[in-house]
């Protein structure tokens, strides 16, 4: 009978990183909210990275409109609560793994526990949880420590990192006192300056802000180069391993145009570019946000 052995198991990280860096990946801890498509990628790889401890949370089951991108829906999946697929996912990667399962989800009441001895967060909330997302981000600054988000864009992916002393998340992305439409259309702009997926959007009849019929279209594609980008950044984050572009600069990639766009909006939101992408935004979905 083949046993797990950690060393043997991600013996091929050795060489991109040395063996003492794989040993403080195997003790580092993780928190990552949201496990469908992008939180699911990000999971899977952080995992085959080596990193030894996670608080994951998701409250949503598998269903058959996930199949086209996520990493734990399958037909043996349906209906199952995502937070426990990925859970096994993890453990089956390596069974030494501590995972601590935030099953309730994040809250306003257990984001401290959520984010407990945490070293780094990986944003993956769905698109639409503004309100938690925006008091996890608050609760990472408070406590120092770096905040991830790399969101799938078409067939590419656009990534934003909040490193402690820098720049806030909500002075990057001035949400106080918009609508829900708005603030959704903020965060797309914030998160997307660039916006190089806008070229090949075939139809925005797919795009919805609204609260009552929220949905954006998404391809695997986006969601792996989502993962790539990121995970590539927690590593470097977490082994102090070189310059990570934090906000208010950023980096978007988009595979099917080609494309590489560094980004820097001084203000964030309230940069005169910014303010502009999101009047073109809402024009062109035809948003009534106010």
């Amino acid at each position: 009978m083949v046993t797990f052995n950690y060393k043997e198991a991600f013996s091929r990280n050795i060489g991109w990183v040395t063996e003492a860096e794989q040993e403080r990946l195997r003790n580092v801890k993780v928190a990552c909210g949201g496990l469908g498509g992008v939180g699911g990628d990000h999971m899977t790889v952080l995992a085959r990275l080596g990193i030894g401890k996670f608080h994951i949370s998701d409250l949503d089951d598998y269903d058959v409109a996930n199949f086209n991108r996520q990493a734990g829906a399958s037909m043996q999946t349906l209906g199952k609560p995502k937070a426990e697929v990925m859970e096994g996912i993890l453990k089956n990667i390596n069974p030494e793994a501590d995972v601590k399962n935030f099953k309730e989800g994040i809250t306003f009441e257990n984001v401290d526990d959520f984010l407990d001895g945490v070293d780094i967060y990986v944003d993956s909330l769905d698109i639409f949880a503004i309100d938690i997302r925006r008091k996890v981000f608050q609760k990472c600054y408070e406590k120092g420590i770096p905040a991830i988000t790399a969101a799938p864009m078409g067939m590419g992916t656009s990534m934003l990192v909040f490193m402690p002393g820098q720049m806030s998340f909500e002075d990057y992305f001035c949400l106080e006192g918009l609508s829900f439409e708005d603030q959704i259309i903020a965060f797309v702009a914030g998160v997307s300056p660039a916006l190089l997926q806008r070229q090949y959007l075939v139809s925005t009849d797919t795009v919805n802000f609204t609260k009552e019929e929220s949905k954006v279209p998404s391809t695997c594609m986006g969601i792996s180069l989502a993962a790539g980008v990121l995970c590539t950044n927690v590593l470097k984050i977490l082994l102090d391993r070189g310059e990570v572009i934090h906000a208010p600069r950023g980096m978007h990639f988009d595979a099917y145009r080609n494309k590489l766009k560094k980004t820097w909006r001084p203000w964030g939101n309230k940069n005169p570019r910014q303010i502009f992408l999101r009047w073109y935004i809402k024009r062109l979905l035809g948003s009534q946000g106010k």
